[in-house]
């Protein structure tokens, strides 16, 4: 089986006067929730092969934070997360495709739609992903990541 986990990003901050959404750093709770992210990564999953993270200041704390948990390979931001339907995300991950364990760090709608698609089968299946939330989906190795290939394997929130 290889596992994909996905990671949104934690609580940020909201965006301040004349700041872009994407620069919004992690809230205090953010920080503390990307951390116990990274804690419950290392604990329960084993090495990440590949990953795959927004360019979004929030989604990059979060990495930083899984990292100090968690080895994590070194990795470029991928501007294409932000705002990244499940399509761009399937587009994204079928580059890592031969990785065991890969990390995909972003934003909701994407990733709870792109959850619901590949276990549900349906992207309007969707039921929330919370900040700093954690879904492992496993998937057969040979199979192509397309509607219904994979299950949950776990879910943690902070």
């Amino acid at each position: 089986m290889r596992q994909l986990l996905i990671v949104r990003h934690a609580h940020a901050d909201a965006a301040g006067p004349d700041q872009a959404d994407r620069d919004r750093p992690l809230s205090a709770l953010g920080r503390r929730e990307a951390q116990a992210a990274g804690q419950w990564l290392a604990e329960h999953c084993g090495p990440i092969d590949a990953v795959l993270c927004s360019p979004a200041q929030r989604t990059l704390a979060t990495l930083e934070a899984v990292r100090a948990a968690v080895t994590v390979p070194a990795s470029e931001p991928k501007p294409e997360i932000y705002d990244a339907s499940p399509g761009d995300l399937i587009r994204l991950l079928d580059a890592v495709a031969d990785a065991e364990r890969v990390l995909l760090v972003g934003h909701n709608p994407g990733l709870e739609e792109l959850v619901a698609l590949l276990t549900a089968g349906r992207s309007g299946d969707r039921r929330g992903l919370p900040p700093a939330g954690i879904v492992v989906i496993e998937i057969p190795v040979d199979a192509a990541l397309e509607p219904g290939c994979g299950r949950v394997a776990a879910f943690w929130s902070p």
